[in-house]
Order: structure tokens, then C-alpha cells, then sequence
């Protein structure tokens, strides 16, 4: 999506149209809670992103052959622990599977 806009209102009607409360107002949600998952929500998808690249660097290093069993055993079991911890903290943030899940716009979903 590709907002062009020089109302900074009208950018928060985009971002998210329930922080609006009256015509021509921007009123942001200070919500503690909000923020803490947001902020939650932000990192967490980050770290997901930078999981998957490292799961796809490590298949085209296999692929290649420049690893050995030992390292491929390691690189796996590494992959795996990650996989579980941002399990259990999408799980403390309440977050869903789809709430990690970054639009990248012409190379498409993250996963």
C-alpha cells in the first residue's frame, strides 16, 4: 500500500481508522497494555523476519554442500530452539501466527 498524503490525519485514518474521534482530530490509543504488544507485536516480527532468512541461508548452504553433518546438525537445532521461543512469546504477547506476517509489497507475504 503506498500512502500519499500530506494530512497527518488522514495517514493515521490509514494506519488505523479507530484512533480517529472526530473529523479533522487525530487521537492516538496510550493504552499501556496496547503499547506493550504493539511494541511486542514489532519485535517479534522482526525477529521472525530475521528467522526465516537464517532458515533460508542455512538450506542454500546445505544445498551446496559447504557444511558438514556437525554443522548442519547444530544450524538445526539452533533453527528449531529459535522457532519454539518465538512460539512461546508470540504466545505471552497474544499474537496469532498472521499478526507476524509482513506484507513485502512486491516479493509478497513473509511466509
Amino acid at each position: 500500500m503506498t500512502v500519499e498524503s500530506e494530512s497527518m490525519t488522514e495517514f493515521a485514518r490509514i494506519l488505523n481508522p479507530e484512533c480517529i474521534d472526530t473529523p479533522g482530530r487525530a487521537r492516538l490509543n496510550l493504552d499501556p497494555e496496547s503499547v506493550k504488544n504493539g511494541l511486542g507485536q514489532l519485535v517479534l516480527t522482526l525477529v521472525k523476519l530475521l528467522h526465516e532468512l537464517l532458515e533460508r541461508q542455512a538450506l542454500r548452504r546445505i544445498d551446496a554442500g559447504s557444511l558438514t553433518e556437525d554443522e548442519i546438525e547444530r544450524i538445526g537445532l539452533t533453527l528449531m530452539r529459535q522457532a519454539e521461543e518465538i512460539q512461546r512469546l508470540r504466545a505471552l504477547f497474544h499474537l496469532a501466527e498472521e499478526d507476524l506476517n509482513l506484507d513485502l509489497g512486491p516479493l509478497g507475504r513473509l511466509f
